[in-house]
């Protein structure tokens, strides 16, 4: 009976979401319960002073030191697990050209039974060094600059609200020119380390508009990922017949459409962090409700499109929709709003997975702002694409090559479908629409579509062909050559990596091994899919530790398989180190997986690679998917030499 309720899968996802619940709910009561004890004065006491006169244009160091009983502890300033406000120094003034790394004592590295993660401390006091480059211009004399000191003070039984405190301090100029080795530091305003990560606390302290434009950014990358393009066919499948039926004015469809991906965007993945975590996005992504529902709603507008029926609203909002014009394409419109955001939730990349650590935290200002702006990025492009289809289906004339185009749209989405058909199958574990399944479906529809431009297929809104158009036939060709390439996949012919990203991949069996565009990863090297077993085989052979943050259903993981992984140059360097894979969406312990990559890198992105040390060392990591193997390699050069 004891081993039945030790194993028991459902049992033990109970006990792990009321842990997670009295987690939250722990906390939520310690800072209730503090902020009403918020008249006593806090058990912290700051100073801060420069260590010395400094010249223009020189690096003077500033000395923050926390005081306090040896039963009270403040958190580190870097590297905190979920829970816990990590200790922030940020020395500002109009004397200050640039700030560097703030250096702090080591802290203490422990499980907590509070906050039930790992934390970062310094018990009793500590002691921050915060380096700032002196203007080059200032004059001799005395100024004064602000050091901004956000920290959190617990101790075993209880734990005080954040607190804010703003410390004055007086720095020396001396007469005389810079020398050079008083210049340099180390600067932490920079946002990308060496390996690529993005800081976002480095982000955020280089000032609103700094961060603006890097979310921004963050959202234009996204699109070059391969997880957005299945919204593209359906976007202009959709609006085209907006532009049919004369719902709406099209400028207008295309900015509730853009608006409605912004806030869906933004709303759900803020909420989604709050109540289920960092990796709440990736958790609805990977969800097979979810995707059945998408793929039931792609074929749903496919056969739609083929002329099977027409999409109508319910009968009850269409008389409502008659009493004030136009309404009836906005609930449409935001509907297609959310699909958009259920799809794109699969490209999490590494600064929105930041964000999202950051919300669940209790964070709420910097995540929404840059949810909303990297949303905005994201969904700027399909403004345009929504905004087309509808003038062209007012261009006159346009219903016989009109009607040909929601055709073809209609055998793309229907393939798509299979896609998030696949991701089902892929959590569920069915075995059904596998990776040749799923290629042998796609083979026959694009071959179907060549077929039908060349007008051998008669659909029921198809007017007859006299002739076919040059356009026409080059378009037939290309589905019929792409069809008969998918097909070459069934016979042992391998796949270019952008179609092969999109495909489920090939599980082997109970081994969990996944092949990788035609090879398996485990025929060429041993795979771990416990972090622990490689760690004891790292210590035994004294090898670095790759680690591949993975998931099923992640289409920019397949990329990376197909695309980077089997280059010669990375497999020489694979072949040097223990390779783990830690599956964060289905198989066993992805769980756990999905919360150590949160607790101990504070990012819930897909895929994400981190190389160790055989002592559990992080020597580097890397923020997902990249199209430059020569970054790749640096990175996994760096791992090797650490």
């Amino acid at each position: 009976m004891i081993n039945t309720l030790i194993f028991d899968p459902i049992l033990e996802g109970k006990l792990r979401s009321m842990k997670t619940y009295f987690k939250k709910a722990l906390f939520l009561s310690i800072l209730t319960l503090t902020t009403l004890w918020g008249q006593f004065a806090s058990p912290v006491s700051l100073s801060a002073k420069a260590e010395s006169a400094a010249r223009a244009g020189e690096v003077v160091n500033i000395i923050v030191t926390a005081r306090m009983d040896a039963e009270w502890k403040i958190y580190a300033l870097r590297d905190q697990g979920e829970g816990p406000i990590a200790t922030r120094v940020v020395a500002t003034g109009t004397v200050v050209k640039t700030s560097g790394m703030v250096l702090e004592d080591e802290p203490i590295e422990k499980y907590d039974d509070g906050f039930l993660t790992n934390t970062r401390t310094h018990q009793g006091g500590a002691v921050f060094t915060a380096p700032v480059l002196l203007k080059s211009d200032l004059a001799p004399g005395t100024y004064d600059l602000s050091v901004n000191v956000l920290f959190q003070v617990c101790n075993a039984s209880l734990c005080y609200p954040p607190k804010e405190e703003v410390l004055s301090v007086s720095v020396t100029v001396e007469p005389g020119i810079a020398r050079d080795d008083h210049t340099e530091m180390v600067t932490v305003s920079s946002v990308f380390d060496e390996s690529g990560n993005i800081s976002l606390d480095a982000a955020i302290d280089e000032g609103f508009f700094s961060f603006v434009i890097l979310a921004f950014s963050m959202g234009l990358l996204a699109l070059l990922t391969p997880c957005v393009f299945p919204m593209i066919p359906i976007t202009v499948s959709f609006f085209t017949h907006q532009g049919e039926t004369g719902k709406g004015k099209p400028i207008n469809n295309a900015i509730i459409y853009t608006l409605g991906i912004i806030a869906t965007f933004s709303i759900l993945g803020f909420i989604l962090a709050l109540t289920l975590g960092a990796s709440g996005a990736n958790q609805l992504a990977a969800n097979p409700w979810v995707n059945i529902f998408i793929a039931a709603l792609f074929i749903y507008f496919a056969l739609s499109l083929f002329g099977m029926y027409e999409i109508e609203l319910p009968s009850a909002l269409r008389q409502y929709s008659l009493k004030q014009e136009g309404r009836g394409g906005v609930v449409g419109t935001l509907f297609m709003a959310v699909t958009f955001t259920l799809t794109s939730f699969t490209c999490t990349v590494q600064f929105v997975g930041l964000l999202l650590v950051a919300a669940s935290q209790g964070q709420w200002f910097w995540p929404m702002i840059g949810m909303v702006v990297f949303s905005a990025a994201f969904a700027f492009p399909f403004f345009f694409l929504a905004l087309f289809p509808q003038y062209l289906a007012k261009m006159p004339k346009s219903g016989s090559w009109l009607n040909s185009v929601k055709v073809v749209m209609g055998f793309l989405e229907l393939a798509a479908a299979f896609k998030f058909i696949s991701n089902t199958d892929l959590v569920w574990g069915w075995g059904f629409f596998s990776h040749n399944t799923v290629l042998a479906v796609w083979a026959v529809l694009m071959l179907l579509t060549g077929i039908y431009l060349l007008g051998k297929i008669q659909l029921p809104h198809d007017s007859p062909l006299a002739s076919i158009s040059v356009p026409r036939l080059m378009l037939s060709t290309a589905f019929l050559t792409f069809g008969l390439y998918l097909t070459s996949g069934l016979f042992g012919q391998k796949i270019h990596g952008l179609i092969y990203s999109y495909l489920p991949p090939i599980v082997e069996g109970e081994s969990g091994a996944v092949r990788t565009n035609g090879a398996s990863m485990a025929e060429e090297f041993n795979w771990y899919r416990n972090l622990d077993e490689g760690l004891a085989e790292a210590r035994a052979t004294g090898k670095s530790v790759f680690i591949d943050f993975t998931g099923y259903t992640c289409t920019n993981c397949r990329w990376m398989e197909a695309n980077i992984f089997t280059k010669t140059e990375v497999k020489h360097r694979f072949g040097e180190m223990i390779l783990v894979q830690l599956y964060t969406d289905g198989g066993p312990n992805h769980d756990e997986n999905q919360q150590y990559e949160i607790d101990r890198f504070g990012t819930a992105a897909l895929p994400f690679y981190v190389i160790l040390s055989p002592n559990d060392d992080v020597i580097t990591t890397f923020p997902g998917m990249t199209r430059s193997l020569d970054d790749f390699l640096d990175f996994l050069d760096k791992g090797l030499a650490g």
